[in-house]
């Protein structure tokens, strides 16, 4: 398991926050929602973009734990929808497919 598994296996977040993304997932389209939370003209890879959502939900988790007035539970539930469709993605091409099966 890498670095980035364990990391995103650790992530422990309020029920509320994670049900919200988990409702979110199904409408979740990587192009538009990562050229807006990244502020980016091109579309990183799975990895690259968790690496970057970590960063960004890491802030904005600071930000809540301390009862910041910038506190955006909205974006908060946007770059955790990210993170959660990263995450399949990333794990769904870590994950041998048949060609690899067939090829053992």
């Amino acid at each position: 398991m890498s670095d980035l598994d364990s990391t995103l296996d650790a992530l422990s977040r309020p029920r509320l926050i994670i049900s919200a993304a988990r409702f979110g997932l199904a409408e979740y389209n990587r192009e538009r929602s990562l050229t807006r939370l990244l502020r980016e003209t091109a579309t990183p890879g799975p990895r690259a973009a968790l690496e970057r959502l970590l960063q960004i939900e890491a802030r904005i988790e600071q930000s809540r734990c301390a009862g910041a007035a910038d506190y955006s539970a909205v974006r908060h539930v946007e770059v955790m929808i990210a993170l959660m469709g990263e995450a399949r993605l990333h794990r769904r091409a870590a994950r041998p497919g048949p060609a690899a099966i067939a090829a053992e």
